[in-house]
This record gives C-alpha cells, structure tokens and sequence, in this order.
C-alpha cells in the first residue's frame, strides 16, 4: 500500500510552504491539484519537477478510483489545492474519505490556512470557535444563519468580495448590528488587512469602499448569560401558556 499526502500550500506568500512539504511533493510518485496551471508556478519557485494531475470538485468522482487503484499498487501520492489545506472549502474531503475506505494511509501535513491567521488576529475569544466556510449562495442560506443566532462561540466564516457587505447586512440583521466582528483580507499578501469593530461599523465601511480580495469573516458568539436569560423567559412563557390552558380546558369541564 502507498500513502496519500495531503500537502497544504501558501494561501498568499510563497514562504509560508514547509520544508517537509516541499520533500514529500519532490518525493511523490504524482502530485494531485485542483488547477495544474496554478500549481505549476508553486512547483518551479521550489525546483520541483513532478508530474501534476487535475483532481478538483468537478472531476474527483470520476477519478479517485484510478487514483486509489495507484495507492493500493504502492504510489505514494500528494494532494494540493490552489491555496491551503485541502479539504478545508477546496477538493480534498472525497479521495481522504475513499483512501481511508480502502485501509490506506493518509498523511496530513500542518501547514497554510486562511481561518487560523484570521481568527487569531481578531482579537476575539479563540480558545472555541466554530468553522462555518462558505455560507449557501441562496437557498439555505438565511436558515443556516438562523441556526447560529444563539452560538455563544467565535464564529469563522468565508466569503468573496462580491457578498462581503450583502453578508455582513445579513449578520447585522440576525445577529444584531452591536455584535463585534473581524475581517481579514487577502493574508499572507502584500495588501494583507484586517478590519475589527461592530457589524455596523463594518458595514458602514464597506458601503464606502469597493471590497477586493479573498475575506475571512470573523463574528464573536453571543454572551451565554444572554442567551441563558432568554431561555429562562422562554421557559416562563411555556409555562405561563401551559397553565392558561389548563384554566381554559377546566373552565369547558365546568360548563359541560
């Protein structure tokens, strides 16, 4: 049996690879990418002559079985996707899954991501934190974010230039425009910038600067004791309803 590497590459400065990174994908029988054209620039900044193939979200159904046939034979194969972690809102998650169906190795290198870097450099609680990636476009979308109303967690998430202030719109309006928030841009590059203050804030910011770059939205969780009060009120309510229709139904007892 080979092994399957999954190797993270430098979301911004090509420094940020690792020394190991750099052997296994010299190493490797055969590198897997999810745009050859893009890892192809990576491979010649560190002298590394290997053979790429495509293995993105459009094609991985169709070419992880070759792909695990190869490990079983005794390859060892890498994994990298245009930027970061695979496996982390990029190809990745389908051919690990599959390789560890099929008893295989799988190796994880630690290395690049975006949501760390962001989360660290909010300022806000990291100690728990939730990673939510790329919200749904449409459909799911506002349940989703309805969901986490009462997360008391750092939350993390993902998203383009082009619904960065429609997101943030969003937040203000479930999450409460007083909420603080974080945003990181382009990190690890040179117009790296991280932006922190409440929702409306950032809202009114983006409102009068046109967003460019890739987005790491960072959002604090909601106090616990706020959350724990409107439980409490919540459960008075019930009660309150419960004993009103009890005084009801004995009331229809009483006149039949």
């Amino acid at each position: 049996m080979g092994i399957l590497y999954i190797v993270p590459t430098p979301v911004g400065n090509l420094e940020d690879m690792t020394f190991r990174a750099v052997r296994i994908l010299k190493e490797a029988d055969v590198v897997l990418a999810e745009d050859t054209r893009t890892s192809s620039v990576l491979l010649k900044h560190y002298g590394i002559k290997n053979q790429l193939i495509a293995h993105h979200k459009f094609n991985e159904h169709g070419t992880t079985a070759s792909i695990i046939d190869r490990l079983k034979a005794g390859e060892t194969i890498a994994q990298i996707s245009d930027a970061g972690t695979p496996g982390i809102s990029d190809p990745g998650f389908f051919l690990a899954r599959e390789a560890i169906k099929a008893g295989i190795t799988v190796q994880t290198l630690p290395g690049a991501t975006a949501c760390i870097p962001a989360l660290v450099s909010s300022g806000l609680p990291c100690d728990r934190f939730c990673f939510e990636g790329f919200l749904p476009q449409k459909k799911g979308r506002q349940s989703r974010l309805e969901t986490l109303k009462n997360e008391t967690r750092t939350m993390v998430f993902y998203e383009s230039p082009y619904r960065v202030l429609k997101t943030l719109q969003q937040f203000g309006e479930i999450f409460g425009l007083d909420r603080q928030a974080s945003i990181s841009r382009e990190i690890s590059k040179v117009f790296e910038e991280t932006i922190r203050g409440a929702l409306k804030d950032l809202i009114l910011h983006f409102s009068e600067t046109e967003p460019r770059g890739e987005f790491v939205l960072v959002v604090s969780g909601k106090d616990p004791s706020l959350v724990k009060e409107e439980l409490k009120k919540e459960e008075r309510e019930e009660k309150m309803k419960n004993r009103e229709l009890k005084k009801l139904k004995a009331e229809i007892s009483e006149e039949n």
